[in-house]
């Protein structure tokens, strides 16, 4: 999500511009829905290291025999991490990447071909959209575009309605149930109805406890595409979550969000869209936050 500005920053300054974007495979859908994506190709890294097995390495093999098909103009790293740099290093062209002073991971930096300064004390899609521009040799004129927004047509719904994205990877992200429940039961009270959605097992019993302590009013989602996600966000009054990739979905898309930091700084990763709200409990700080342009 945020690379996605920048990739619509390049298709405004380089004309027919033609990309192809190595991904998880678990979020493989987002590049498609960006009209500068010519291909997907997805990666399976964690699925890999945690199989092991034939399989796992003839999948392996074959991804990087990919990746040396074609010969690319430029390849950019856009994570500045370890295994982003190895499959930038591996591909077929020249690489470009942060430097030592700028890379989350600095050894990173060791793979590139080209390494680009950039500072790190700005938001992430600030740094990714200057490293695209400082690599493709342009100017940033235009506010934060994610370009995936024509994609989604979406009908008026007649349902009224909140998301609660409750679920994340890092536990230290999380708020309590208590609060989850305090929240529905608030919304239940002033007419809407809660949507939870679930990516596993943690998340689905944990969606069924809220929704259990609530009553009606409250569905727990199955599990979905992110697509038919994003037409539940687009449908919906507003979106309240954690810090996590579909609270940037949401921003993305323009749907009123607000956006909950436990631990992490908004100031670096903080959802930015047309109706973004983040409070944090690191700093006691509200603030609105408005999308931004260079």
């Amino acid at each position: 999500m945020h690379t996605l500005p920048a990739l619509s920053d390049a298709q405004a300054a380089i004309p027919h511009l033609e990309v192809d974007w190595v991904v998880e495979e678990n979020f493989a859908e987002i590049p498609q829905w960006h009209s500068a994506v010519k291909r997907v190709i997805p990666i399976a890294l964690r699925r890999w290291r945690k199989e092991k097995n034939l399989s796992a390495l003839n999948e392996t093999r074959a991804f990087f025999r990919l990746l040396r098909l074609n010969k690319y103009a430029c390849i950019i790293d856009a994570q500045g991490l370890l295994k982003s740099a190895l499959v930038s290093f591996w591909a077929h062209g020249p690489s470009y990447g942060l430097d030592f002073k700028s890379a989350r991971e600095p050894l990173a930096s060791l793979f590139y071909k080209h390494k680009i300064a950039v500072a790190k004390n700005q938001h992430a899609i600030d740094r990714i959209r200057e490293l695209f521009a400082q690599t493709l040799k342009y100017d940033i004129k235009n506010p934060v575009d994610y370009g995936i927004k024509n994609f989604f047509k979406a009908s008026p719904s007649h349902e009224k309605y909140w998301v609660f994205v409750h679920g994340t990877a890092r536990t230290d992200k999380c708020l309590p149930e208590t609060q989850w429940i305090e929240l529905a039961k608030r919304a239940k009270a002033q007419g809407f109805a809660v949507k939870l959605p679930c990516g596993n097992d943690v998340e689905l019993q944990r969606a069924e406890r809220i929704a259990t302590a609530v009553g009606e009013h409250v569905q727990v989602l199955p599990k979905m595409s992110l697509y038919d996600l994003a037409m539940v966000f687009l449908r919906a009054y507003g979106v309240i979550a954690i810090d996590t990739g579909l609270g940037h979905l949401a921003a993305a898309l323009d749907v009123p969000v607000t956006s909950l930091y436990q631990t992490t700084d908004p100031k670096l990763i903080g959802t930015i869209g047309a109706h973004c709200t983040h409070i944090s409990h690191r700093t006691s700080r509200f603030e609105v936050h408005q999308p931004r342009s260079h």
